[in-house]
Parts: C-alpha cells; structure tokens; sequence
C-alpha cells in the first residue's frame, strides 16, 4: 500500500507543481491552486470605504472544485506549505490561500523559490518562514486603490463620453504619457541644417570627411547659402591633415536583465509584446522538458527590478567564460551591478539557473519563442560578466581655408562581451567601417568632390511599447508586474493603437485625457502617480499603514469626483471622429475610425444614406504583381498574415490553393519588399519571420523565380493552409460594401492591423535633397 503523503505544497500553476514535485520525497503532494482563489466581487466595488476601506472579498467564480479539492488534502496534510511566486501578488495568494483553507498558523508554512531548482527548492523548504503581511497589505492597498478609482471613475466616463470606458491609476497615466507626445510631435517646429561631405585623396588613398566647423570649435551649417559658402571657400583648394589621434576605447557590457529591460528587449530584438514576454519567461522559471533532465526551471524569476547576482551565479558564469572562451575574456574581478534605491533586492536580476546550460544544448527541446528568449536571457547574462570589448579608434581632422572636416574609424580589436552579446540599440550610429589611409600629421590631401544634403530635426518618436514602458520605470510609474498589464489595458480599450510598432493616441483617448487633466489631475500627474508607488513601498517595508495610505488618497479624490460631477452636470462630451485618408468608393467621402464589437474598421461618415465599411488598410511596399495596385496587409480569422491586392477578386491573378480550389487574386504568405527583381522589374518578396532575409522573385515567369519549396520554409502545420481558403474568402467578403455587419466582422480579423496610410504632419517627415559637386 502506497505510503499517505503528509506534505502538502500549494503553487499555483501545474507547470510549477511538475518542476518543483520532483526534487522533493515521497512524503510530498505539489498541487496547483490555479492563480487566485478569492477576491473581490466583479459586480459591486466590495470595498466598505465607510468601515475603513475593509475588502469584501469572495471566493473566484468557477473554483469551486479547487477550493474543495484544496480544503479535503489540506485537512488531511500535516503541513501546507504554500509556495506561490515571491513577489506581493504570490504573498497575496499565499494569504488568501490560509484564510479560505482556515488554516492555524503552525500548519501553514510559506515559502518561496526565486529559481526552481533542487537545491533552492530543497533549502525553502527546509527553511520555511510566516507570511509576510506588510507585502500582503502593499498588496491589498494597490488592489483597493485601483479597485476605488475604476468604479468611482468608470461610471462619469460612461454617463459623460461612451460606455464601457474606464479609468485606472496607472493606464490613465500611460495614456497620457502617449497624448503628451504626440503633442509634442504636433507642436514640433523642424528646423533646417545642412550636412557636407568631402571625398579627400591623400597618397594612393581616398577617404570621406563631413564638415566639422572652423579652428574654433565646431559649427552646424543651417542654410544652403551657409554650406555653400564652404564649397565656394574650399573648391579647388588643398587640404592639409591638422590632426591624427588614435587611442583605443573600451565598451562595457549591460547589466543583467530586470523585469523592464527584458520587456524592452524582447520587444526590440524579438518583436514580442511585453505581455508575449512575460507569458514565455513564466514557462521558462515555471519548467519545460529538457531530454535527459526532465522537467527543469530555466530562469530564475522574471518580476524583479533588482540587479543583484547571487555569489554561486557569479562563479558558475566565469567558470564558463574561462572554460569556452577564455581567461582573456573573463576580467579579474567579478561584475556587481547596483541596484537602484527601491528596487526589491531580496530578488535576484533575471538569469539562467544553470550557466552551462547553453541555448543550444536545449534547443530541441524549446519552442521558438522559448528558445529566443532563454538565448537572450543567457547571453546578457554571460555577457554581463565578460571582459569589455575594444576598439581602434581613428580620428582625422583635415582643415581647409580655415574649414574643418573630420573623418572616424573605428575597429572592433578584442571582442570580449560581444563574442555573446552584440550591445546596440536602433538609433545607434556606428562609424564608418572603410579604413582610413595610414595618415599623419600636416599630410596633404586633395579634394575629390563634396556632396551636400539638406536635413530638417525631428521631432521626438512616437512611443513603442518597449520605450513606453521605459519612461514609466524612469518616471517610477508601476511596478514591474505592472507594465505588460497596463499596455495591455490602454490598447484593448483603445485610447492607444498601434501603428506599426508605434502607439498612437486615438481621439477617445485623448478625449478622456483631456478630461482627467481638468477633472482629475492628480489621477493623472506622473509625480502623483509615483509617489503612490512609493507609498506602497513603504507599506511593503512596514513603515505606513495600508488603511491610512487609503484614506490619505480618498480624501482629495472624493472630492474631485464630487466636483466633477456638479460641473459637469448635463454635459455629454463628443469624441470626434478620425479621418483616414482612404475615400469612400460609394460616395468619395474620407472614411472615418469607428469601433465595434469585433474592434476598429473604416466607414463612411455619410451613414445612414452610405453604409459602407471596410477593415483597416495597412499597406506595404511594392505593387501587385498582377495588376500593379497596392499591397496590403491581411489577418485571416485563424490570425495567419497574408498580402493580398487591394483590388481584391478584381484582380486578374489567379493561383490555386493547397485545398485545391482557385484562388481569385493574389494573395501570398511571403512578405513584400521595396526592391525589385532585376530581370522582371515585379516587386520581390521576402520569407516571413525575423532577421536578415534575401528578398526573391515569385513571377513564375521571370529566369529569376524561386520556388516556395526553397523560400526556406518549414514544412507548413496542417493548420496553415486551411488559412489560404480562409484568406480568399476573407477578401471575397469584402467586396460586399452595402453590407455593415459583415464588414464589421472582416474588421475584427485584423486586430494587428492598427497602421494606416493615414498621413503624417509634414513637421515630422524627414526630407532630404542632396547635390554633388564634382571637382
């Protein structure tokens, strides 16, 4: 007879359970709790404000069976160890957890695993502590909090904008975060300046030099008679090498991932949402199947914003470097980053449980997502306690008629951490990679030609969804279990769309914006805001009360809502409409934004007399290789992307299906690019998915087509093709504009689908004119 488990552990996922069940002995049950079992109501605010903001909270809707399964091994376990995730939100569940069980206080042991291995998973359990309530109350004052503003908020936004909207503490700030800047874009004024380059000979050699400014220091040209100027003082004259410095520079490594920098990432290198992020890194803490080893947890945990490395990391990692790369690479001394002041430095920063655990060793056993991710985690990891890399760096002055120009060479000599970890962000400029010629000091050079190009400043970018959530971490709003859910929230409400990888603030978010300012503006104060992180940290560390920090903040807010609702009184407020720049082919009117059930469309604003309607134009580069029309972007219900003609059944391309069945015009998987193939002049086509990839011809007719079986594909799920007919049927369906809710539903196939061909300000397009001067 099987021996009766008289341990029982309590985490919340069956993931976690299978990864943590195997390091301990028989005697233990791992079960999972399935995220949180009690909170508050959905449909009342279930907070008693008047009886000091007391919560009401019930058991979740549909866990039933869980409790009840929880509550029958519980009574019969000697001890419940309750081992959800080691931040407040885990804290939180713990606490609910022993007061749904009724569990007395020598039966429930808390414990927590910032990795999940045996050894760490073997040491808490040894070491078992109480629950910590100061976290639990950080948690209930935030849930409260955010509980009060949502449901004493939410209601004016209905009566006084368009039901269904809402109010929150953080996405309100987000939001506005998103407004301010396009304001600024809006309000930017360009101003011009010139750039001017000089091809110089000198010896055998040629190099280039851009203008730099006179003896005195440096100096922009800020009109075409300023650079022209220069051109007339420098033609046909001799240049002579005023200076030669060359020195070597040295480039530090990143500190290791926290919860922000990961998400930023991710985001920029992997193009996954922070939500995306955030859903794969938990597989990876929680476990996965690794042949040979099991079910292993392969990242310690990812809601931190600590950058702290334990010792055993440490040594792990530069016992690595050493061994495959190295003594060269691994520095003398160990890195230790700092952590900022109010970060949670009980956590460690985000890494891989097992250094010598490479990416490669475990592909096989990962999905895609899984594998990219761990790969980056590891290797900003490993990369963060490797030596600097080095550079050879050249600087070159050579002056003319009192005009400086300087030429930059830099080349990479030691690679050190880059040898893992390539360190660079998307705006960065590298200097030029062609050598300089062997030059020295007072050599002559002469001119070769200039070439100026007229340049206008742009306004600040938009904000994608990694650099938002990086000016909230920099401005202190949220925490880092907050960012994903925060974007989340504002896109799915649609005060913000995404253009591209671009947010955009739509006209109700704006709308509501606009009335948080002068309603609320404390709700929407980015210091405000901080400083209730703030204060919740301070209950976190048991140095405030949660009830007074509640009442603290009601005060001045009821008063606000009170105010707003007295001012406010009979007012309806107007969310305009957006116009696109697509025109009504009914009735040449501009079609407008507006949103349904199944998310945003375009329709035309002359309804009822004009019902049509059509999903969101995204277009991409290149033409219709049929036709010559325009190439847009399509979601087919399954949620596959294809490129179709915009002209749809009208276009005379005609192909067959993977079902069999004709397809009436074209439509394709692969992705269009602006170049053209140069034997038949039709737009080329690249593979779908991430990375540097060849573009190639799909004209069958043209010496340079290549076959879909050697675009580099893997063979396609049986799922993918049953999307072709979906695709086809898709764009027969929109060749039905009189019919609305039909539109509506195409509409609702292209969540993705939020960048338009809608025209940008002229203050923010970069224009530029160049001229050459031949000498």
């Amino acid at each position: 007879m099987a021996k009766a488990k008289t341990e029982l552990v309590i985490v919340e996922s069956p993931a976690k359970a299978r990864t943590i069940e195997k390091y301990l002995g028989e005697n233990y049950k791992v079960v999972a709790s399935m995220g949180h079992l009690r909170d508050l109501p959905k449909s009342t605010m279930g907070v008693d404000i008047e009886g000091g903001f007391e919560p009401k909270y019930i058991p979740v809707k549909g866990k039933e069976e869980i409790i009840s399964d929880l509550r029958e091994r519980s009574a019969k376990a000697k001890t419940v160890y309750l081992a959800t995730d080691p931040d407040r939100e885990g804290e939180a569940i713990a606490w609910h957890l022993k007061e749904l069980l009724k569990l007395p206080d020598d039966k429930a042991h808390r414990v927590t695993f910032n990795e999940i291995t045996k050894r760490v998973v073997t040491e808490s359990i040894a070491s078992p502590r109480e629950i910590d309530q100061d976290l639990v109350d950080a948690q209930q004052a935030r849930r409260i909090l955010d509980r009060i503003v949502g449901y004493e908020l939410s209601p004016l936004l209905w009566k006084k904008v368009r039901r269904g909207l809402s109010a929150g503490r953080v996405q309100s700030v987000a939001t506005r975060m998103v407004v301010d800047r396009e304001q600024e874009i809006r309000d930017f004024v360009p101003e011009e300046y010139w750039l001017l380059d000089a091809v110089l000979k000198a010896g055998e050699g040629q190099f280039t030099a851009r203008y730099y400014g006179t003896a005195e220091g440096k100096a922009e040209l800020h009109s075409e008679a300023e650079t022209d100027a220069v051109i007339a003082a420098v033609t046909g004259k001799p240049f002579t090498v005023q200076s030669v410095k060359r020195g070597k520079k040295q480039r530090s490594p990143s500190p290791p991932f926290i919860t922000s920098t990961l998400q930023q990432e991710a985001s920029r290198r992997l193009g996954m949402t922070p939500r995306r992020t955030m859903s794969i890194a938990q597989q990876l803490y929680e476990g996965v199947d690794v042949s040979g080893m099991g079910t292993v947890g392969l990242i310690t945990y990812m809601r931190t914003d600590s950058l702290r490395l334990s010792d055993e990391a440490i040594s792990a990692a530069r016992d690595f470097i050493r061994a495959h790369y190295g003594e060269a690479f691994c520095p003398a001394q160990p890195r230790r980053y700092k952590t900022k002041a109010g970060a949670q430095d009980a956590h460690e920063a985000i890494r891989p449980t097992n250094a010598a655990l490479a990416p490669e060793m475990v592909r096989k056993d990962l999905t895609k997502e899984q594998y990219m991710l761990y790969r980056l985690i590891w290797g900003r990891f490993m990369a963060c306690q490797m030596a600097n890399a080095v550079y050879d760096n050249v600087v070159v002055d050579a002056a003319c008629e009192g005009h400086v120009f300087r030429a930059n060479y830099s080349e990479l000599v030691f690679p050190g951490y880059t040898a893992v970890y390539e360190d660079t962000s998307d705006d960065e400029q590298e200097a030029p990679r062609k050598p300089l010629p062997d030059l020295k000091e007072g050599d002559s050079a002469s001119l070769v030609k200039l070439t100026k190009e007229q340049k206008f400043t742009q306004p600040p970018p938009r904000y994608t969804e990694a650099t938002l959530i990086r000016a909230m971490e920099e401005k202190g709003i949220g925490r880092p279990s907050t960012y994903a859910p925060t974007i989340t929230t504002i896109l799915s409400h649609e005060y913000v769309v995404k253009e591209g990888k671009y947010l955009r603030p739509t006209a109700l978010g704006e709308v509501v914006t606009g009335l948080m300012e002068e309603r609320f503006p404390d709700i929407v104060d980015l210091k405000f805001t901080a400083r209730m992180e703030d204060g919740l940290d301070d209950i976190e560390k048991g140095e405030r009360g949660w009830k007074e920090y509640l009442a603290d903040f009601y005060g001045g807010f009821e008063r606000e809502l009170h105010e707003a609702e007295t001012a406010m009184e009979g007012q309806r407020i107007k969310v305009p409409d957006e116009v696109s720049e697509e025109v009504c082919p009914v009735c040449g009117r501009n079609l407008v934004y507006k949103s349904g059930r199944f998310g945003r469309f375009l329709a035309c604003p002359g309804f009822p007399e004009c019902t049509f309607t059509m999903p969101i134009v995204v277009e991409m580069p290149g033409k219709c290789p049929a036709c010559g029309s325009r190439l847009l972007k399509r979601t087919s219900r399954n949620g596959y992307t294809y490129y179709a003609c915009e002209k749809g059944r009208d276009c005379p391309w005609r192909g067959t299906g993977s079902d069999g069945k004709e397809i009436i015009g074209f439509m394709t998987w692969d992705v269009p690019t602006k170049e053209v193939c140069p034997e038949c002049g039709k737009t080329m086509f690249k593979r779908s998915g991430k990375g540097k990839l060849k573009p190639f011809c799909i004209n069958e007719k043209c010496p340079n087509f290549l076959p879909e079986d050697k675009r580099g594909y893997k063979k396609k799920a049986e799922s993918k093709p049953a999307a072709e007919g979906e695709a086809a049927e898709d764009a027969a369906q929109e060749k039905a504009p009189a019919k609305k809710p039909a539109a509506k539903k195409t509409a609702a196939k292209k969540p993705a689908a939020k960048k338009t061909t809608a025209a940008k300000k002229p203050a923010a397009k970069k224009t530029a004119k160049k001229t050459e001067a031949a000498q």
